[in-house]
């Protein structure tokens, strides 16, 4: 009798088992979805950016009327929801100056 509970036990891991399997093979293929779904719209949003990017640069002018060059200058947006267009050395060495301060904070 207690060999057969044992069995019985250990059948009913086993059907436990694989139907926790059969459960994580749909929610992996759930997630490959969306997954390919969150990447699809990032890579949207991407190309939506980068043509507002450039349309704002074919349209912007400095102070004698010739095009800004995007190589040379970037959109910087401030938190409180400032809006500059600034040359691409100053915006690295404040990126710089920003990572160090939340460096800062998470230490």
């Amino acid at each position: 009798v207690a060999a057969q509970k044992c069995r019985k036990r250990k059948l009913n891991a086993i059907l436990n088992l694989e139907e926790d399997v059969c459960n994580l093979q749909t929610q992996k293929e759930s997630l490959k979805k969306e997954h390919s779904q969150c990447s699809k719209s990032i890579n949207q949003i991407k190309q939506k950016l980068n043509n507002l990017y450039h349309d704002i640069f074919s349209r912007l002018r400095d102070d004698q009327g010739r095009p800004v060059n995007p190589r040379q200058y970037v959109i910087h947006c401030s938190s409180n929801g400032s809006v500059f267009i600034i040359p691409k050395h100053l915006a690295k060495s404040e990126q710089k100056q920003d990572n160090r301060k939340e460096q800062k904070l998470k230490k």
